[in-house]
């Protein structure tokens, strides 16, 4: 990928995040006047459970595939793609097979004994079925990520996510007010049907692209080995800290009824924060997230083609930008946080919660810079193992601080693990470059 491609698809794949950010924002607030911060809060925990079983259907595979083509790209042996996406699929179909299958027949234990509210069951077995178009769609993304053509994959994804938006809103259309168990799951059989038509959507793309530009066949030098060496470690880090994460989730609520909220209180609460103000904090970032994430295939070229000059050169603009946008985005947050919580949610809460996270956004933002940078070196291992730690020390918090604390407390979290995550990511690049990041981080000249 050249780098008028790379500026070219960076503008793209931010615009278009923007637009579903735009999208994803408004749905929300109208999401929450309608189930309210108390549904806000159960569909998020049925969300954690989803996303710890989709993190089981991917496996790494998206990160895989990414990391696999471009080597094969790298190497100029594009003939070996076909057999690479392949193996990529195979592996895909497995765990999203399996993991819809442990999701759907475990449900209801999941539901009353581990998330302890029975009224998620009926939503956990609708996203069981989900799981296999998570983790094809996954694979087919980090197919076209390699190969530098983002577009194609973020109409899909946009596409699917107003469709998405449409059906939710006709499934809680018949679902009745006030019943929070029945709008969870409108929600997520919404959910469901978009999630299919985006599978649908995403291999007639793939299948017409690869028979314009790959369709010569041909074979990688082990290519199965080193698929699984890229992805199987990065797997089990990942179940391990969304485990980790999904747990602490589920302590939130428990922890703040144990801090004298009611049931439904704690659900708000919860849901106010996770709901409704991360969601404000972490919107401006889908821009750096899409610089990140087209950074991977550029660095693993720079990496096979050893040029530490590339790598170093590409590392230090990304980490200048996440930290002049971030500061930007840190003090509007600040400044303006009464205006968003009013503007947004008709809530003084939120806008409150908005003015504590603000300052936390330089951080956020520049470690997902680095982790991007990690990734694209070949350190994903590392990356998830900082992950583990951050949600390691975020669940002990959680479960030691909420009950005598509440949402002070897990506001502190936040900071806490942000940090933590952050300077164990920024100690790692150092290593990895070999050079004090922050001495080359100012403009030359």
């Amino acid at each position: 990928m050249n780098h008028k491609k790379l500026v070219y698809n960076t503008f793209l794949l931010t615009a278009t995040s923007l637009l579903m950010s735009c999208i994803g924002m408004a749905f929300q607030v109208w999401l929450v006047g309608r189930i309210g911060s108390a549904g806000i809060g159960l569909y998020q925990l049925t969300l954690s459970v989803t996303n710890l079983m989709a993190t089981f259907a991917i496996s790494g595979i998206r990160f895989a595939a990414t990391r696999l083509i471009s080597e094969e790209l790298g190497q100029d042996n594009s003939a070996g793609i076909k057999a690479a996406m392949g193996r990529c699929m195979a592996y895909g179909l497995f765990f999203g097979t399996a993991s819809a299958a442990i999701l759907y027949f475990l449900a209801q234990p999941i539901g009353f004994l581990w998330i302890g509210d029975g009224r998620t069951v009926r939503s956990l077995r609708l996203s069981a079925l989900s799981m296999p178009c998570i983790s094809l769609c996954s694979c087919i993304s980090g197919y076209f990520t390699a190969c530098g053509r983002v577009w194609k994959p973020s109409v899909v994804h946009l596409a699917e996510q107003l469709v998405g938006i449409a059906l939710v809103a006709v499934c809680l259309y018949y679902a009745p007010h006030g019943d929070i168990e029945a709008s969870c799951a409108a929600v997520t059989l919404g959910r469901l049907l978009a999630d299919i038509l985006s599978l649908l959507l995403m291999l007639a793309v793939y299948v017409h692209d690869r028979r314009l530009h790959y369709e010569e066949s041909g074979k990688g030098i082990r290519l199965t080995g080193r698929m699984l060496k890229i992805a199987l470690p990065l797997a089990v880090s990942a179940y391990a800290r969304s485990a980790l994460s999904t747990l602490q989730h589920l302590l939130v609520p428990k922890g703040l009824k144990e801090a004298g909220y009611s049931a439904n209180g704690a659900l708000s609460g919860y849901g106010t924060i996770q709901g409704m103000v991360l969601p404000v904090i972490f919107f401006p970032s889908c821009i750096m997230s899409a610089v990140a994430e087209l950074i991977v295939p550029e660095l693993t070229e720079a990496q096979v083609r050893k040029d530490s000059v590339e790598i170093k050169t590409l590392t230090k603009k990304l980490i200048r930008m996440s930290i002049k946008f971030s500061l930007i985005v840190s003090v509007f947050l600040f400044l303006f946080s009464d205006m968003l919580g009013h503007g947004i949610y008709k809530s003084a809460e939120a806008g409150h919660y908005i003015r504590l996270l603000a300052p936390l956004v330089p951080i956020m933002y520049t470690d997902m810079s680095l982790d991007g940078c990690l990734k694209g070196l070949g350190q994903q291992v590392w990356s998830m193992g900082i992950n583990i730690v951050d949600a390691l020390s975020g669940l002990l918090l959680v479960w030691w601080l909420l009950p005598k604390y509440a949402l002070m407390a897990y506001i502190g979290i936040i900071y806490f693990t942000e940090l933590l995550n952050f300077v164990l990511s920024y100690g790692r690049l150092r290593k990895v470059l070999n050079s004090p990041l922050l001495r080359f981080l100012p403009d030359d000249g």
